[in-house]
């Protein structure tokens, strides 16, 4: 199974820039849906919709947990509005409004949409390794 999120999630996920430097991606989904598990660089996440999700760091139903920071655990708020809670029975529940920016680490999840609204995000991927010298856990994906 692949875990770019371009091809994991073909009819949700599709590429509106890329250039040596940055992937962006575009990201739509509506109430309900679930995705498959996949893959993110180091990203910047807009919300062009103000959503609500539950995200998880495991890979599904049978799969144990994945390695890496949990989703939504990026910077951003502190505890209030749009900061990450623990969901019942497991993994993080976000909601965001629209116009919403956030830094997200190299993560691996899947994600739920448990709102009312469509999810509608921009992912800005980095291409270049973190300056820092330090990868996350696991490979990177590519184009």
């Amino acid at each position: 199974m692949t875990q770019d999120p371009v091809e994991s999630n073909p009819d949700h996920y599709k590429v509106v820039f890329e250039n040596d430097r940055v992937r962006v991606l575009e990201y739509r989904d509506a109430p309900g849906h679930t995705s498959v598990r996949h893959r993110h660089p180091d990203s910047v996440m807009l919300t062009a919709s103000s959503f609500r999700r539950r995200l998880h760091s495991g890979g599904g139903p049978g799969v144990g947990p994945v390695p890496g920071p949990m989703p939504g655990a990026g910077e951003g708020p502190g505890p209030g509005p749009g900061a990450p809670t623990p969901a019942p029975g497991g993994g993080m529940d976000v909601e965001l409004p629209a116009g919403a920016v956030r830094w997200l680490p190299a993560q691996e999840h899947y994600g739920e949409n448990t709102g009312e609204t469509e999810t509608h995000v921009f992912f800005v991927e980095l291409k270049e390794p973190d300056p820092s010298g330090e990868l996350p856990d696991g490979p990177r994906p590519g184009p």
